[in-house]
């Protein structure tokens, strides 16, 4: 099983990034699909879930409004669209798959914003 994020990099606030995260390993369509992120000193949150089968998804309060996911099961690839970025989003952003019991997650990529 592989995750793997790209896509993270420095951006101005206000800026935007879009994260991408190539699965690999399992039934990618039969998961749900999640987006992380982990600031130094700070818990694991999740921000954003894409739920398998009906294309429903979950934002956390923090990005409502900000943030986008999407998957492409074609693919096995999902995606954060992250606008409107502020520097308190500064974190490694993690992309994770759940589903049959299992649940797996990427190393993560940096997000950097400037104030």
């Amino acid at each position: 099983v592989q995750l793997v994020e790209s896509g993270g990099g420095l951006v101005q606030a206000g800026g935007s990034l879009r994260l991408s995260c190539a699965a690999s390993g399992f039934t990618f369509s039969n998961y749900a699909m999640k987006w992380y992120r982990q600031a130094p000193g700070k818990e694991r949150a999740l921000l954003a879930v894409s739920y398998s089968g009906g294309g429903s998804t979950w934002y956390a309060d923090s990005v409502k409004g900000r943030f986008t996911i999407s998957r492409d099961n074609a693919k096995n690839m999902v995606n954060l669209q992250m606008n409107s970025l502020k520097p308190e989003d500064t974190a490694v952003y993690l992309c994770g798959g759940s589903g049959s019991g299992k649940a797996y997650w990427g190393q993560g990529t940096q997000v950097t914003v400037s104030s």
